[in-house]
This record gives structure tokens, C-alpha cells and sequence, in this order.
């Protein structure tokens, strides 16, 4: 296998323990267990902030870590298996407790407490992590309390083996949502991030980028005159961009045009694009 550094971490000074062997450096480190510890954590190819944001890790999302230096450590994502650099404030290496339920609103607020009324301490994006020590009920609104006497609405939560019966449904609640390149959150999304993270929502682990996603995703579909045979979930790849069919004929995507999720007709979408990145490239039915 051809080793890809967006999945494989291995620089020329050092490299995964895993890789030994396989790759040159100087040295090869075991990775240590960690957890994200922020709602939202932006991975760098660089250990700069000035760096481009090549995919977003979420709050008790589980990484591999290989160095800390200089406030910023160079990790491995546990889903997905993206490498890149995050700020070491960005970790806890304390694992416990293991997370029971993640978010399952677009957005939510994390409370001081059980009441509604307090300023929150955090927004927390769909797919963040949470272990739930119990509930308490104020004022009608039920709370899913942390270990640390924390919040959150109960109805944003779930427990983690619940998953949406359909990653479309799940995707169409994006709408509007903003842009953001690299973006894996409900803050903001790109196009492949919208694919992974709502399929993520639906119980099934995919790739991050979209070059991944179109040699990995489902089974290749053949389209007749006017793209007929479409259908609901059906994905639509060209060179960089990805997009959902929500139905046989409108597609829904994250991209630079209207620098949000927009739904649109495909033919519209195609003749848009077509002039800067060319015609799809293929579809795909997962």
C-alpha cells in the first residue's frame, strides 16, 4: 500500500512506531491515547495557526499523539485516521470516563448548570462526545448532567450506538449552514466534511477527503441521458467536490459559490462548475 501522509505520520526526524520498516526517520515513538478536550479543534499540515485547516476533530473525539513541542502536537485521528497538528491545548490525556452519548442537534449549548436562564460556557457542534453521569429535570426542560455538574438539553443528546436511520435526512438539516474549508462541524462544513459527518451521524465511517471518499464510498452507478437514475443518496464526485442527491434531481452540497449547504438543481450545479473544475466524475450509491 502506498502510504499517504494525510493517513500515515511520518515525518523525516520522526514517525508511528507502526511504520518502522516501511519508512525512513530518525526515530519511531509509540502514540499516546488522548481525547479532544474542546468543542471544536481545527487540524493543521503545519504547527501553525497560519496553516491551512485540513479537517476538524470534535469534542471526546479519540486521537493517537506522537509529539508535543512548542504548543502545538501532531496527532492522528482515531475515526478517520487524519494526521496533521493541533494545539496541545486541544488534548486531554486523560481518557476516562469513556463517552456515552453524543450530540445530536446541529448545535447546542454546554450550561454552568441545569437552567436554561445562565450564559453557557461552550456551543458544542453535532458529533461531539460526552459522558452523561445522570439527568435532572428544572422548570420542565430535562438536563443531561456531566461528572462535573455541567448541561445539556437532554433531547440534543443521544446515547453513542444511536444513529440516524438516513445520512440525507441528517445532511438536510445543514442547510444555510456556512462554508468553511477543512470545516467538520455544525459550525461550518466543506463538502466532504458534510458527507463524513452526516454518514458519521447514520453509523458509517468514510474518509475525509473526497479523492478518498470517491475510490471507497459504495459502488459505482451508471447514469443515463440527462443523469436519469439517480436517486436519494446517491453521490455526485468531480476533481475536489463532492454533493448528496436528495432526491433524482437536486443535489446538496457545501460549496464556495454560495459559501454555504445549498440545495440546487444538479443540472444547475453541473453547469456552474463545469467551467472551473469540469464535468463529475463519477457517482457513487453507498
Amino acid at each position: 500500500m502506498t502510504l499517504d501522509p494525510r493517513l500515515h505520520a511520518y515525518r523525516p526526524d520522526l514517525a508511528d512506531r507502526v511504520l518502522e520498516g516501511r519508512v525512513l526517520a530518525e526515530r519511531f515513538v509509540d502514540a499516546r491515547p488522548a481525547v479532544i478536550a474542546v468543542p471544536v479543534a481545527d487540524l493543521h499540515g503545519a504547527p501553525s495557526r497560519e496553516a491551512g485547516i485540513d479537517t476538524q476533530f470534535l469534542l471526546g473525539e479519540p486521537v493517537r499523539v506522537f509529539e508535543v513541542a512548542k504548543g502545538w502536537a501532531w496527532v492522528q485521528g482515531v475515526r478517520d485516521g487524519y494526521v496533521g497538528y493541533v494545539p496541545g491545548s486541544a488534548l486531554s490525556f486523560d481518557t476516562e470516563p469513556a463517552p456515552t452519548h453524543r450530540v445530536t442537534a446541529l448545535r447546542t449549548w454546554l450550561f454552568p448548570e441545569p437552567e436554561l436562564k445562565k450564559p453557557p460556557l461552550a456551543a458544542l457542534s453535532i458529533g461531539a462526545q460526552v459522558a452523561i453521569a445522570g439527568e435532572e429535570v428544572h422548570r420542565g426542560t430535562r438536563y443531561a448532567m456531566l461528572a462535573d455538574g455541567t448541561a445539556l438539553p437532554a433531547v440534543h443528546v443521544a446515547p453513542v450506538g444511536k444513529h440516524a436511520p438516513d445520512f440525507v435526512a441528517v445532511a438536510e438539516r445543514f442547510l444555510e449552514t456556512p462554508y468553511l474549508w477543512g470545516g467538520a462541524s455544525g459550525f461550518g462544513v466543506d463538502c466532504s466534511g458534510l458527507v463524513q459527518l452526516s454518514m458519521r451521524m447514520a453509523g458509517t465511517e468514510v474518509p475525509r477527503d473526497t479523492d478518498m471518499q470517491e475510490a471507497s464510498i459504495g459502488e459505482a452507478v451508471e447514469v443515463g441521458v440527462g443523469r436519469s437514475g439517480l436517486r436519494r443518496g446517491d453521490l455526485v464526485f468531480w476533481k475536489g467536490h463532492v454533493g448528496i442527491m436528495v432526491d433524482d434531481t437536486r443535489l446538496l452540497h457545501a460549496n464556495g459559490s454560495t459559501m454555504s449547504v445549498a440545495l440546487e438543481p444538479l443540472a444547475d450545479a453541473i453547469a456552474r462548475i463545469e467551467p472551473h473544475y469540469g464535468q463529475p466524475t463519477s457517482f457513487r450509491r453507498p
